[in-house]
């Protein structure tokens, strides 16, 4: 019965807490964002992809810690390359060879490289067993591998078990 009531009780709770942060706390916006949080979800729920789950949510915490501070390190490493000379720049595509496996985990991960400035999500070859990356200095191939591998790649995999 619950679970026919509450069939996803974490967007339902977000769908109200969002609701009340744009519209405003009152009792009208209360009850009409409740009743919005339960009846979205009821109606959506058949259609959600259930394979991929977050089993390790504080892991996700640490996830977004480390991008934001990869983002922002990336950002002075890329405004130093483009200030400089042009001639020092080495833009190229590194083939990434995945071990991540599911639909969102693999958006994830290419959404997090594009994320990075210097780096851009190209494509994911047709079995996904390559990602193909954009990069605005290539030095060593290998070298950019291991990190997105050990950065993003390594603690996706343990944060949806996959």
């Amino acid at each position: 019965m619950m679970t026919r009531l509450l069939p996803m009780p974490m967007h339902s709770a977000l769908l109200l807490v969002v609701w009340l942060l744009l519209n405003g706390f009152s009792a009208g916006q209360l009850l009409l964002g409740t009743i919005l949080a339960l009846f979205i979800p009821m109606i959506t729920a058949p259609y959600a992809n259930r394979q991929s789950r977050v089993v390790k949510p504080f892991s996700v915490v640490l996830y977004v810690l480390r991008l934001l501070l990869d983002i922002f390190v990336s950002n002075m490493e890329v405004a130093a390359r483009v200030l400089g000379s042009n001639r020092k720049l080495n833009p190229g595509f590194v083939a990434y060879p995945l071990a991540l496996t599911g639909d969102f985990p693999l958006t994830v991960l290419a959404s997090t490289i594009s994320l990075t400035p210097g780096t851009v999500s190209v494509d994911f070859s047709d079995d996904k067993q390559w990602l193909y990356i954009h990069a605005l200095h290539v030095d060593n191939e290998q070298e950019i591998i291991d990190s997105i591998r050990s950065r993003y790649e390594q603690p996706l995999k343990e944060i949806f078990a996959c």
